[in-house]
């Protein structure tokens, strides 16, 4: 867990790869200082000594402005990122690869160029018109790669801060955790009994992720059951139940409270900042924001609801055609020793639809797409009648609060008629379910 966690921070951090970038270029100096080459080859530097100290001398200073130009913008993007959208896309900009590797380039570029101003034209404290000619030669190829890099940035960072972009990659790093086998389970999972062993948590913070290997071992080891009071994702407080251990019967001996609470510690990691890494709820949030955002009366921008609601209709239809809820863990013999709450999938609904739909109940648009996203589920959900009980749900409270919320019944029309459509679907879905439930022959 612990490598998980650096990992998952180094992966949205600045300073990672130009470190490692930086140190890259200065042993590529120390490499390339050794290589001697002819005066008179393609590949050498055509100058004196002078003119190759003076070029890396000028290399040094271009570096310096190119970086922070691109800092400076860096800054504008998550500025505009956090307050136009939601401060946790921040997080979204902050782990995207390609501006961690133009910058790494830079300050590489700085470090090759800084470093051979210790070596060009100097040996000894003294002035040499010898040096290495190919490794200036590779300066001037770093200087022309910045270069194209600057100008990629610059696009890339445009196109980054379009909201449909912006969204996409929402969409793109949610679906892999919607898709995988974390929570798997919506039935009833055994509730602590009154003799069960508390577990309290050390730290503050939000859930990231749980071992469940690792705690389903120390469960098995103890024969007891764990189950985690809190899911991923959810903030706790330290002091506060983090998990209950307990055995079958108040008889036997309870389990360790000191062993079940170390095992908790090392199973269960917990951060200043939720992830993507199991957190089922995140992209959800990290659309619903946006979308928020722009129904509030100091922005009034109804079509990026819209689009937000288009993309949360990709991540509701993934997870409509599964089953989620807890994950629970058996021994050998069968026996219950892990249950990890999960989120539901009519939590989830309620949470982002509910949201959304009481800031946009005034915009028939924002209502129609909300209508569509849960037409949507209808169609991909599984077979489940209390599922297709959830959308009808929403859908009912969607139709009501646009009613009282629009004045003009003209402007209620498409809304009536998305409302339409999705009953067909769910009546369909019935029917077709009723048939296959009928006794044939």
């Amino acid at each position: 867990m612990r490598w998980d966690a650096t990992r998952e921070y180094l992966r949205g951090s600045l300073w990672a790869i130009p470190t490692a970038c930086v140190a890259g270029a200065l042993l590529l100096g120390m490499l390339l200082s050794q290589v001697d080459v002819s005066p008179t080859s393609p590949l050498a530097f055509q100058g004196t000594a002078d003119d190759a100290r003076g070029l890396l001398s000028g290399i040094t200073g271009t570096m310096i402005t190119v970086i922070a130009v691109v800092l400076g913008l860096a800054v504008v993007a998550l500025q505009l990122s956090s307050t136009q959208f939601s401060p946790r896309l921040l997080r979204n900009f902050l782990r995207d690869r390609s501006n961690q590797v133009v910058l790494g380039v830079f300050v590489g570029t700085f470090a090759y160029s800084a470093g051979g101003l210790f070596t060009v034209g100097v040996a000894s404290g003294e002035r040499s018109d010898e040096f290495p000619r190919f490794a200036v030669s590779v300066a001037i190829a770093l200087l022309f790669l910045s270069l194209a890099l600057l100008v990629f940035f610059a696009d890339h960072l445009a196109h980054s801060l379009q909201v449909d972009s912006i969204m996409r990659v929402v969409e793109h790093s949610a679906l892999p955790v919607i898709c995988g086998d974390v929570f798997s389970d919506e039935g009833e999972t055994p509730a602590p009994p009154e003799w069960a062993v508390s577990v309290t948590g050390r730290r503050s913070g939000y859930i990231q992720a749980v071992d469940f290997r690792h705690l389903l071992h120390a469960a098995v080891q103890q024969h007891a059951t764990v189950r985690l009071r809190v899911h991923v994702g959810e903030h706790v407080v330290a002091g506060t139940v983090m998990a209950w251990a307990w055995k079958a019967s108040a008889e036997e001996a309870p389990p360790s409270s000191r062993s079940m609470s170390v095992a908790v510690e090392h199973a269960v990691r917990i951060g200043f900042e939720r992830t993507l890494e199991q957190d089922l709820g995140l992209g959800f949030r990290q659309l619903a924001d946006p979308a928020c955002k722009a129904l509030s009366p100091a922005v009034n921008d109804p079509y990026t609801a819209v689009q937000a609601i288009d993309h949360l209709a990709v991540l509701f239809g993934a997870l409509a055609a599964r089953p989620v809820g807890d994950h629970v863990a058996r021994d050998a013999e069968g026996t219950v020793r892990l249950i990890v709450p999960g989120r539901r999938f009519a939590e989830i609904l309620t949470i982002t639809v509910g949201l959304i739909r009481r800031y946009g109940a005034a915009e028939p648009n924002v209502v129609s797409a909300l209508l569509r996203l849960l037409a949507i589920c209808a169609v991909l959900a599984i077979e489940d009648p209390g599922r297709w009980s959830d959308i009808e749900r929403q859908a009912q409270l969607l139709v009501t609060d646009a009613e009282s919320a629009v004045r003009q019944a003209a402007d209620l029309a498409p809304v009536y008629a998305h409302a339409e459509a999705l009953d067909r679907v769910l009546r369909d879905r019935r029917a077709r379910l009723s048939g296959l439930d009928q006794p044939t022959g």
